[in-house]
């Protein structure tokens, strides 16, 4: 049985003094048991030092990015060598903003996971259509060539250290969410091409989590799906909700 993995992407929010309060009166309030459920916030890189050394135990801390390079005259990056000196277990890469807004593309995205997961770093990686795709039938072929280029950077073993997370770009912060068909379809997808490409452990350990306007709502809902192993979570990661969703998460253990 896979433990189920909720992440919370805090984005580029917060002052010092919410993110305070957030971890104070939610994140240090979570009450689940790690047997069942991994969580995990990313705050941005300046409130990471105050989020570790304030946070409760049982919840890990994540970075929202990571450099495609090393240390050295890189000015305004941030290294994967920099991440793992602070204790950071986890990134998130390939989240379409960073696609959209950025210019990543899919062998950007392979190239940092691999050197992310070189360094022994955890990676949130993830994939997912836009509107269009969806609407002109071309949402696996999306999928497919977003996991295809991280396939061609990573060996067997370092899928262990994977989890995927599909977020459809149309859901992203739209209040639309992926219905709970939807999202199984592609968990579904992607479970299989993790059998084909990777192999069976791959297809049986890999956790695939969905992100996408979720809220304390529809986690149940989407939670009761058999491919689907816990969220990816925006908005609702800055609120009371991300209380809900975590024992969502957790009552379905």
């Amino acid at each position: 049985m896979r433990r189920y993995f909720v992440g919370g992407n805090w984005k580029c929010n917060n002052t010092i003094a919410q993110t305070q309060s957030l971890i104070n009166t939610v994140i240090n309030r979570l009450v689940f048991d790690v047997a069942k459920v991994e969580v995990a916030v990313a705050p941005i890189f300046l409130h990471v030092p105050w989020v570790q050394a304030n946070i409760q135990k049982n919840v890990q801390v994540a970075v929202q990015n990571t450099s495609l390079t090393k240390m050295g005259a890189y000015t305004g990056e941030i290294s994967v060598e920099q991440v793992k000196d602070f204790g950071i277990p986890w990134v998130i890469l390939g989240h379409s903003e960073r696609r959209q807004y950025y210019g990543e593309t899919n062998e950007i995205v392979g190239k940092k996971t691999r050197l992310a997961l070189d360094h022994q770093l955890k990676v949130m990686a993830c994939v997912g259509e836009k509107l269009a795709d969806r609407e002109s039938g071309q949402t696996t072929q999306v999928i497919q060539a977003q996991l295809d280029s991280i396939k061609k950077e990573l060996t067997t073993e370092q899928w262990a250290n994977v989890v995927v997370a599909y977020e459809p770009v149309w859901a992203i912060g739209t209040g639309r969410t992926a219905s709970p068909e939807q999202a199984q379809d592609v968990h579904a997808f992607i479970r299989g091409w993790l059998k084909s490409q990777i192999g069976a452990q791959a297809e049986q350990q890999t956790r695939i989590i969905y992100g996408g306007s979720v809220t304390e709502k529809n986690a149940l809902d989407l939670i009761k799906q058999k491919d689907l192993d816990g969220f990816l979570v925006g908005g609702a990661a800055l609120k009371s909700a991300f209380t809900d969703i975590v024992a969502a998460a957790h009552s379905s253990r």
